[in-house]
Parts: structure tokens; C-alpha cells; sequence
């Protein structure tokens, strides 16, 4: 008896909540920006954001959502509309050709490119002569198998060309030991051309050439396809069309960020190098052209900040060798486009460290957010954390779903925790903690065999979803004591960070 496939419900109201069985039930939205938690504010101005290709700063703690909405931005963009390549320059090599092209010339030349491929037989279907000379047939019994086959399975005869072989070569004994001893030999050629006449009356060349156990056959046309691939083989795609708009530079290395060309220690010799455009790579700003760029803690890039500022004011910035020992240092590509949303994140505490020029330059083409670090306690509310609760099962794929009475007991949780932001009637923002806790009860439901995550679970599992710093209150009393109890007497007497923080107030802790 076939099972009946279960309908999810888009739960709109508590009401909807109850109905359900388990968060199997619940229907996560299509739309990223929908599976976003509170941040109204944020998730409007990422709408704009993502139409109007707008940047955003959003300023607030981790596990609040920032990331998400960066990357819901990028999934709300319209697919990129160009292909980005470095080409050979043979006037001055170390000055690599740019290349920009659009989608419709990209597929132009992706069925161009197919159309080189040329057209593939069967052994049997190609004219037997050809097949014969390329090694698929043997000469004495007309039987087919493949030009690897140095001898025939079925008479047992050489398929090597007999002029070479043959008793009258006298080195036909030679010939003989090198088939049983080079197994990568074959019989027959690689290539074969021939002609045909059209049905106009014209000849034309047809060739066909080995495909494993398959012949490739060419006429004309695709010969000539294969000829502008070919003088087209000079040439890198550093940034295809068909990529993911969203790119995270979080914590990038100058290299990372900007791009590099790799070192060769022949310096790209012409016969022994690499050539230089073979050598480029892109850079996340590069990378992120038409999409999103997410740098989280933007603040810890330093003075790398600079060059983001000066990428979204040309929209173009160059690829040249970052290290000045390597070979790859005398090689530049100029004005590679890099056109992307910058979504940058920071704490509060961080917003001094961002540049002053490129804050200017976001809220001058953009939005600066102070994110939610809780909502109020209502019905809805509720109701989108037990939405949050089936995304993030479904996100993780290793835990059983929650019944119901395990989404109240983490909402009692999200209440609890937003007291401890001073947010009284209200539910935390602090989801990635949150998400902490659910995985603690799942994993305790998987241990158990259990079907569902239930309320028990999620009780159960607070206390190994403990942070390291309550872990050190709840055992010491508070950090300071565990911090003195377990440092040594001579780390007290040596070390400075002891010393600097003797007299931390614990309550920065809490």
C-alpha cells in the first residue's frame, strides 16, 4: 500500500502550529529573506538592496542573522550576465588581453563548441575501409573490436599493418615482441581523411578519428568550428558565467581578497614556462562582479579595507603578482570589472575600525543596520520560531524532527535568553545559539533512537549547550575565581595577561 505523501502546512498563526504533527509538516519558504527571524528593518532594506543594488553595513552581536540576509541578497540578484577571461598577448605576454563576454556570445560559443565535438558512430556504422585503417576491423575475418586489441579475439591474427609485421619485414620479430610488451600500442592509424560528394555534386573532406569505442566523424563544418576553437585555446575564463553570485571574503589574505598571478620559475618561458595569462587569478572582488560580496567582521581586514573602497568606486581594480620575489609580480591585467554589493557585518564595538572613507562610501550608495538582538513575544512571533526550528533541522540533515512541546520549550528558552539582553515580553535573535541547543537536544534524540525531538530533549541538553564561561561559573562561581584557580603559581608570578586581568569585573561575562 503506497504511503500518502504528506502536505506541509505555511504556518501563519500559532493556530496552524498546533495542527502539526511534527516540524516535518511545517513548508519553509522559497524565498531566503522570508526564512529570516525578526530584523524587519534589515530584511526591507536587503529587499532594496537587492533591486536597486544598494551596499549594507549591518552593526550587531554574531548568530543574529547577518549572514543570512547576505546571503538571501545575493539569491534575490538576476543571474550574472557576463563571462570574464584573460587572453595571450603575444605583442607583450606579461600583459595578458582582457575579455568580456556577454551570455548570448558565451552560448554562441558553448554550441560552437559542441558542434567541434563532431558527430559519433558506432565502429559498425562507419564506412568498414575506415574503420578498417583506424583498427577497429580486422583485415583477414571482418571481425570488429577495439584498435587496442593489437591481435584479433576472433582469428587470432595481428591487426598491425603487415608491412610492418609481416614474415617478409625483417624486423617483423621486433614488431611481434613490442605488442606483447608495450600494452598502450594499437592498431591502426589516429586519423583517417576521406571525401565525399554532396548532393550538389561538391566534395567535400570528412575525417574521422578515434573517440575509445567510438569513431569521431567530422565534415566540414565542424572542422571548421574545431579551427576557431583552436585558434581560441589562448585564452583563461577567471570568471564564468555561470557562478555563484554570493562570495564571502571573511578574514581574505590580500591575495585572496585582490587576486595573484602564480609564480613559474622559468618566468613563463615560451617553451618551458607557463604562460602568464595561463597564471592569473581572480580575487574575491573579482569573483563577486554582478553579485554580493560578504565580509563579515569587516574590521579585522585592516588596512585591506582600502582597496574594497577603491574597487566599488571604479568598479574595475587589476590582477598583478602580490609577492615582488616571484616572476608573477612583473604580470598585470588591468581594469578586470569587479561590480558587486558589498554586504559588510561588524559588532558594535568594531565600527571605529572601519575606514572612514568606505563607511562614506556604503551610506552613500547604500544603508547602514543596527540589527535585533530580540523580538517581541507575540503569536506571530512564536510562530516563526517554530518556522526557525524546522529550517534549521532541515539545514542540518543529521537530527529527527521536533514535536511541538520541544518548540514551546525552546521558545521558554528564547524568552529566557532575551531577558539576559534586558528585552523583557520578547524572544532573542541569538538564533546560532539557539541552533546550538536544538542540535544538542537532536543529537540526544538520536543517541536515544528516539523518533522526535521532544521537550525532554530540549531540557536535557541545556547543560552541554552551556557556554565555557557559564561552565565556569556555574563550577567556580564566577570567572574570576576560575581563572585564578586554574593558573599556576608561577604562570601568576610571569605572565602579563594574568596580571592585566586580575581585577576583571566578572559581570563583563555575563
Amino acid at each position: 500500500m503506497a504511503t500518502e505523501k504528506i502536505k506541509k502546512i505555511a504556518v501563519k498563526t500559532w493556530a496552524d502550529v498546533e495542527k502539526i504533527k511534527n516540524t516535518d509538516d511545517i513548508l519553509i519558504p522559497a524565498d531566503p529573506l522570508d526564512r529570516v527571524l525578526g530584523q524587519e528593518e534589515a530584511i526591507a532594506l536587503a529587499k532594496i538592496a537587492a533591486v536597486q543594488r544598494r551596499n549594507l553595513l549591518l552593526i550587531g552581536p554574531p548568530g543574529t542573522g547577518k549572514s543570512m540576509i547576505a546571503h538571501a541578497i545575493a539569491m534575490n540578484l538576476p543571474k550574472p550576465e557576463h563571462e570574464v577571461r584573460v587572453l595571450h598577448n603575444p605583442e607583450n605576454p606579461e600583459r595578458p588581453l582582457l575579455e568580456v563576454l556577454d551570455a548570448k556570445a558565451v552560448k554562441a560559443e558553448e554550441n560552437a563548441t559542441k558542434e567541434s565535438v563532431g558527430k559519433l558512430l558506432d565502429p559498425e556504422k562507419a564506412p568498414k575501409n575506415v574503420a578498417e585503417r583506424l583498427g577497429y576491423v580486422c583485415k583477414y575475418c571482418g571481425a570488429y573490436s577495439a584498435p587496442g586489441d593489437l591481435t584479433c579475439p576472433t582469428c587470432g591474427k595481428s591487426k598491425i599493418d603487415q608491412r610492418l609485421s609481416g614474415n617478409n619485414n625483417p624486423f617483423g620479430d621486433i614488431i611481434g615482441m613490442l605488442e606483447a610488451a608495450v600494452p598502450q600500442m594499437s592498431a591502426g592509424k589516429e586519423r583517417v581523411n576521406t571525401t565525399r560528394i554532396l548532393a550538389d555534386g561538391t566534395e567535400e573532406t570528412v575525417v574521422f578519428e578515434r573517440a575509445g569505442n567510438k569513431i569521431c566523424m567530422l565534415d566540414t563544418k565542424a572542422l571548421e568550428k574545431r579551427n576557431q576553437f583552436q585558434k581560441k585555446s589562448n585564452q583563461k575564463t577567471i570568471v564564468s558565467l555561470d557562478r555563484d553570485p554570493f562570495v564571502m571574503a571573511t578574514g581574505a589574505s590580500e591575495t585572496e581578497l585582490l587576486g595573484d598571478v602564480r609564480h613559474d620559475p622559468y618566468g613563463g618561458h615560451e617553451k618551458l614556462g607557463v604562460p602568464a595569462y595561463q597564471r592569473v587569478i581572480p580575487g574575491a572582488i573579482h569573483e563577486a562582479h554582478e553579485g554580493v560580496l560578504f565580509v563579515d567582521e569587516i574590521s579585522h581586514l585592516g588596512l585591506l579595507q582600502r582597496y574594497i573602497l577603491t574597487a566599488m568606486q571604479d568598479k574595475k581594480f587589476p590582477i598583478t603578482g602580490r609577492n615582488p620575489q616571484s616572476s608573477g609580480a612583473a604580470v598585470k591585467v588591468d581594469n578586470v570589472p569587479c561590480d558587486f554589493i558589498l554586504v559588510a557585518a561588524c559588532n558594535i564595538q568594531d565600527l571605529p575600525n572601519i575606514l572612514s572613507p568606505l563607511r562614506s562610501r556604503i551610506i552613500g550608495n547604500g544603508y547602514e543596520v543596527l540589527v535585533d538582538v530580540a523580538m517581541p513575544d507575540t503569536d506571530a512571533n512564536r510562530t516563526r520560531y517554530a518556522q526557525f526550528v524546522a529550517q534549521e533541522i532541515a539545514m542540518d540533515g543529521h537530527i529527527p524532527p521536533a514535536s511541538v512541546d520541544a518548540i514551546e520549550a525552546l521558545i521558554a528558552e528564547g524568552k529566557k535568553r532575551a531577558l539576559a539582553d534586558n528585552q523583557t515580553n520578547s524572544l532573542t535573535l541569538r538564533l546560532r545559539e539557539l541552533g546550538g541547543l536544538l542540535r544538542a537536544a537532536g543529537d540526544l534524540a538520536v543517541v536515544e533512537h528516539a523518533k522526535l525531538i521532544t521537550a525532554d530533549h530540549v531540557n536535557r541538553a541545556k547543560p552541554r549547550a552551556r557556554t565555557a564561561e557559564d561552565q565556569i561559573r556555574s563550577r567556580y562561581g564566577s570567572y574570576q575565581k576560575g581563572m585564578a584557580h586554574d593558573i599556576s603559581g608561577a604562570q601568576k608570578a610571569n605572565s602579563e595577561y594574568y596580571y592585566e586581568n586580575e581585577h576583571v569585573d566578572d559581570s563583563m561575562f555575563n
